[in-house]
């Protein structure tokens, strides 16, 4: 009898607090994009709700010249770019890609983005799989089919590795909000992003 209120105490305890089943594993996926400086496509992408870091950087070239002072030289192969991890459940790739497109920077503009000009400010996907590598393609194809673009999108889509910048370029635009560049190029980004894509997003 005693081991029988055992058992039955046991078995209401389990019924009163069941085993919390495991947290379903967060879902993130990463792309890098060069667009021009990277100060501002940084500040706008950290203001799109689902992006969850963005680090600035160079992709393309090698690890060993990845450097401000070195890619600046035009001679190293590398973009300036930005490397963003983002939660597909809560931005999609598509929508990474309309804000890259649409706001973060202009793809028509060849070799350069606005006052800085040059191949390390040029426009360029860098696909981290061949799923995205397909969707980047049919994406820029599309968007080459019809107005206001029409045949002229200059993004390339490239490979090779990504190297964070130097601490000083990180979150930039947040921690510099009054400097004249930031001012003059960047600001109106974030802005546009609000305007063309209020759903996506988020005050910092």
């Amino acid at each position: 009898m005693f081991k029988r209120s055992i058992l039955a105490a046991g078995a209401a305890l389990l019924v009163a607090a069941p085993i919390a089943a495991p947290a379903a594993p967060a879902r993130s996926e990463t792309i890098v994009l060069a667009g021009g400086c990277f100060w501002g496509m940084e500040g706008t992408f950290e203001h799109v709700k689902g992006v969850t870091g963005v680090t600035s950087g160079y992709a393309g070239g090698s690890a060993g010249d990845a450097t401000y002072d070195m890619v600046s030289t035009e001679r190293t192969g590398h973009a300036e770019a930005i490397r963003v991890t983002f939660d597909p459940g809560k931005v999609s790739l598509g929508d990474i890609l309309g804000v890259y497109f649409v706001v973060a920077h202009d793809p028509t503009q060849k070799n350069g983005q606005y006052p800085d000009e040059g191949p390390s400010y040029r426009s360029a996907v860098f696909p981290q799989n061949p799923v995205q590598q397909a969707f980047v393609a049919a994406y820029i194809k599309n968007l080459n089919s019809r107005a206001p673009y029409k045949g002229r999108v200059a993004t390339r889509i490239e490979s090779g590795g990504f190297y964070p910048a130097e601490t000083y370029h990180q979150d930039f635009m947040r921690k510099n909000p009054t400097h004249p560049y930031i001012q003059r190029w960047d600001v109106p980004r974030v802005k546009k992003l609000k305007g063309t894509y209020p759903a996506l997003y988020r005050d910092w």
